[in-house]
């Protein structure tokens, strides 16, 4: 009795030991390599793009900066594929070490019950030729059940470490999945550059300077330096303009610059406007890409504009000001940019005192805006690229 129960008391804790040291195996030298060189080479164009961002605008430094953005987005492509294929290898021996400690448990609950039933204290003081014997298969025993309760830990161990790891991987598997999006709407806003431009740096000074021209006009409208004129009070849905069709005043084509402020702050429109509205997302690599501004509205105004709503420009850091030349004439988009696909009409979200004005810039021509004072919360909304 006593040399069985030492042969399987070692013999289970080898399995046990087997299967922990199985589990966390180091990584391959070869692997851990392979993720060191891609993490300097993803450092070095890291680099490269800030070096590049703080040079001169240019169209051939903004084509080296979409080049190296390519290619940093593809080697973090590959360093998250070999973290996945990495974490799927751990995956696979944490399950291989947790059937081996289950079946180890197993093993090992039905063989202490069995003894158990025949090594309670009376039955062994009859069942032992003396007392040293009894003594001892009681203490054995003991070990056993001991060993039991610490096997019983370490499969919960396991089992958490096995979940662990499989979230890491789905989140790996996410991550991978935008990284190729970027890298789609990378590519994708190097080739509208260069449609844009022709490869021409004349025009891609032109597109820059237009740019500065607009955005230095609308932070002066919203800090009040527009030359106005009272209209008088409007109601809510009352017509107060429309939208310049084709190109405007440092606009290439026609959209409403739509912007609600408060003590010249300026505030989330999707905060305000109504959801439920039809709509067509281009604020992207293209139309219905997927990779563009969040459309999400909130509240409970009614738009500016009828539906359809054709969407170009999100409120923030939007894709435009990460992807494309825009990003170095401003970070934050103070509004957002809409068209409407069935009427050029421009409606008063709110009642309020309409005021008609206009902003002469750098750019040598006038920014046309209306702007309402709303009755309520101190708030205003600015409606720009718009005909009284």
């Amino acid at each position: 009795m006593r040399i069985f129960l030492k042969y399987f008391f070692t013999f289970v804790f080898s399995i046990i030991l087997l299967g922990i040291v199985f589990a966390y195996l180091p990584v391959k030298a070869q692997d851990a390599s392979k993720l060191t060189q891609l993490s300097e080479e993803i450092q070095k164009y890291e680099n490269e793009l800030k070096r590049l961002g703080a040079e001169k605008s240019t169209l051939s430094n903004q084509i080296a900066q979409y080049d190296a953005q390519i290619k940093l987005t593809t080697l973090k492509i590959s360093q998250t594929e070999a973290r996945i294929l990495l974490l799927g290898g751990r995956i696979d021996r944490l399950q291989g070490s947790l059937d081996s400690l289950k079946d180890a448990f197993v093993i090992r609950a039905n063989q202490t019950y069995k003894m158990s039933r025949f090594s309670e204290p009376y039955l062994l003081l009859f069942t032992s030729p003396n007392l040293e014997g009894t003594v001892s298969s009681f203490h054995y025993l003991k070990r056993i059940q001991e060993a039991d309760r610490s096997l019983l830990d370490k499969l919960k161990v396991a089992q958490e470490a096995y979940l662990e790891e499989k979230s890491t991987q789905e989140e790996l598997q996410n991550q991978l999945e935008s990284q190729k999006r970027s890298l789609a709407s990378q590519k994708s806003a190097k080739t509208r550059l260069l449609e844009q431009t022709k490869n021409d740096e004349i025009k891609y000074q032109q597109l820059l300077s237009q740019a500065r021209s607009e955005f230095e006009a609308i932070q002066a409208i919203i800090a009040g330096k527009g030359q106005e004129s009272e209209v008088g009070h409007v109601n809510e849905g009352d017509r107060i303009a429309s939208i310049i069709q084709g190109a405007s005043c440092n606009s290439s084509g026609d959209h409403l610059h739509f912007i609600i402020g408060q003590g010249g702050t300026v505030l989330n429109p999707f905060s305000y406007l109504r959801s439920g509205v039809s709509y067509e997302n281009c604020s992207g690599s293209s139309c219905g890409s997927g990779d563009g501004d969040a459309f999400n509205p909130s509240g409970s105004w009614n738009w500016p504009i009828n539906e359809q709503i054709s969407f170009s420009q999100g409120f923030g850091s939007t894709w435009a000001v990460r992807n494309t030349w825009v990003g170095r004439v401003y970070n934050f988009h103070n509004g957002i940019d809409i068209d409407s696909n069935s009427s050029a009409t421009v409606k008063a979200v709110r009642g309020g005192t309409l005021y008609r004005g206009s902003y002469a810039g750098s750019g040598g021509c006038r920014l046309r805006y209306v702007r309402v004072n709303h009755d309520e919360n101190d708030l205003e909304t600015y409606y720009l690229h718009i005909n009284y």
